[in-house]
């Protein structure tokens, strides 16, 4: 089946036009497409509608820097999407050239010292020292366990390992690299990796996150050639060869705006399903979603350089082998930063997240141009520049850093929700990671990603099992759709 992009109509185009759908899907994000292309592939006539001007959500690439120089907007690094059962299912890995660097993450200390999580056992082993037998034993169980983890409720393939990760991952960091690891850098490390999901050091289930993230440092946190549009056009490609189509700039206000459908998934937020929805939803349910908690914010600096930016010490290597790295003194740090974001505080000296793309993949920039970015946590809703901030932890540990940019852009918190209406004050994880939130989410329910409305579905990244580019949420919203039949409305 010939299918084309008709830039005119804003149109991805499989098949005619239809009165009526198998299928429509809200949102045109990560956990949309794969909603559409499970249905796509199982023989259903799907429709996507997407509010933004293109799709992709979270894994959109532009070239805001100019011609040629392809900008990763938000999500630059996907070790969940590398390892994910929704993409494995549907062929996604064979349609994405996934360049995966044999340093997962490199954390520096500072400019004389850093810490390297190497694929490989032996050089893992040989960096983390007296801690390679306890990160052996409590961390690097496998991307098989974190595939079981993503599919989480359902029958786990690896229960006795699973049995091993589940009372580990409700502790605090805190409390977790303290009985885990003998070495604080060890320590500040996991302490870094947990601490992606922007929650208090000292929190229940904040180990979770670091866990599943570190469990899949042997298989490798890759990026997708290109930009990481490829992985939304990879999906997309799937649903229009299952006769789907894509509409984008068209924005669904109201659920009775929707053409005819025997089922509706949306990759929203809950305060936009209940916007949408309105008083069609039970009351029980809609309090329930307006309940839904949100997290802090970020900041993020993308960099166009003249150079690689300039690490210096032993890890100097290292740092220049990895798409992800991670800046923090030490735990403290961390603490405090997470900290200052629970309670509404800009942080002093915040712990920094970033990476350098073209490092692995220079197809993205022409000689003599190098990307970067960096981000950190802030309260939601920031609208403050902390650039300066950012720069200034980079450049404590590969000084010259500032010498070598040649021009920024900031996306602040505000900027974000701006972006993309589900990160709601910034939130890029679409909900905190709370315990609550861990356990049950949206809302307590056997089926989580099913509302009160027969045959309509919340798929977006709310849901089970939550933030990341690994599509489980659609894809398990579409699996428990095609499980429970068609409800025509």
């Amino acid at each position: 089946m010939r299918h084309t992009w008709l830039a005119s109509a804003n149109r991805w185009k499989g098949s005619d036009v239809s009165d009526r759908w198998d299928a429509i899907v809200v949102g045109a994000g990560p956990n949309g497409l794969t909603a559409a292309a499970t249905m796509a592939r199982a023989g259903r006539s799907v429709l996507v509608l997407e509010a933004g001007p293109a799709i992709g959500g979270g894994t959109r690439t532009d070239e805001a820097f100019g011609a040629g120089i392809r900008r990763d907007i938000c999500s630059a690094v996907h070790p969940t999407g590398y390892s994910s059962p929704a993409f494995d299912d549907l062929g996604v890995a064979e349609r994405i050239d996934w360049l995966v660097p044999e340093v997962s993450v490199a954390h520096a200390y500072s400019a004389d010292d850093g810490l390297a999580l190497y694929r490989d056992p032996h050089r893992l082993a040989d960096e983390l020292g007296r801690d390679a037998r306890s990160w052996e034993r409590m961390v690097a169980l496998g991307a098989d366990l974190a595939a079981d983890v993503l599919e989480l409720p359902g029958m786990p393939k690896h229960p006795l390992a699973l049995m091993r990760f589940g009372p580990t991952a409700l502790a605090p960091i805190e409390a977790f690299v303290r009985v885990a690891f003998r070495d604080e850098r060890t320590r500040t490390a996991f302490a870094a990796i947990a601490a992606h999901a922007g929650r208090p050091t000292t929190a229940l289930g904040s180990t979770a996150p670091g866990l599943l993230l570190g469990m899949l440092t042997e298989a490798g946190w890759p990026v997708a050639a290109g930009g990481s549009q490829a992985i939304a056009d990879a999906l997309a490609a799937i649903v229009v060869e299952g006769g789907g189509s894509i509409e984008t700039s068209h924005t669904v206000r109201d659920f009775a705006e929707l053409p005819p459908a025997d089922q509706v998934f949306f990759d929203v937020s809950p305060r936009a399903l209940t916007g949408i929805l309105g008083d069609r939803l039970p009351s029980r349910y809609r309090r329930a979603l307006e309940r839904y908690e949100y997290g802090g914010g970020v900041c993020k600096v993308d960099f166009l350089l003249r150079e690689p930016i300039p690490w210096t010490g032993p890890t100097a290597d290292a740092l220049g082998a990895t798409a992800t790295f991670h800046i923090a003194a030490d735990r403290a740090q961390i603490r405090e930063t997470e900290a200052a974001v629970a309670h509404g505080r800009l942080p002093d000296r915040p712990w920094i997240l970033g990476g350098e793309p073209t490092r692995i993949d220079r197809s993205r920039a022409p000689d003599g141009a190098h990307l970067a970015w960096a981000y950190c946590h802030v309260p939601a809703g920031s609208d403050v520049d902390v650039s300066g901030r950012i720069v200034a932890e980079i450049d404590r540990c590969a000084p010259g850093f500032r010498d070598v940019i040649v021009d920024r852009i900031v996306t602040t918190a505000a900027g974000f929700e701006a972006h993309n209406p589900n990160y709601i004050g910034g939130d890029i994880n679409c909900g905190a990671a709370t315990l609550r939130q861990l356990l049950a989410r949206p809302v307590p329910s056997l089926r989580p990603h099913a509302t009160p409305l027969p045959g309509v579905y919340l798929c977006s990244s709310a849901t089970a099992p939550g933030g990341g580019v690994h599509g489980m949420c659609g894809y398990r919203a579409a699996r428990a759709a095609l499980n429970e039949g068609v409800v025509s409305r």
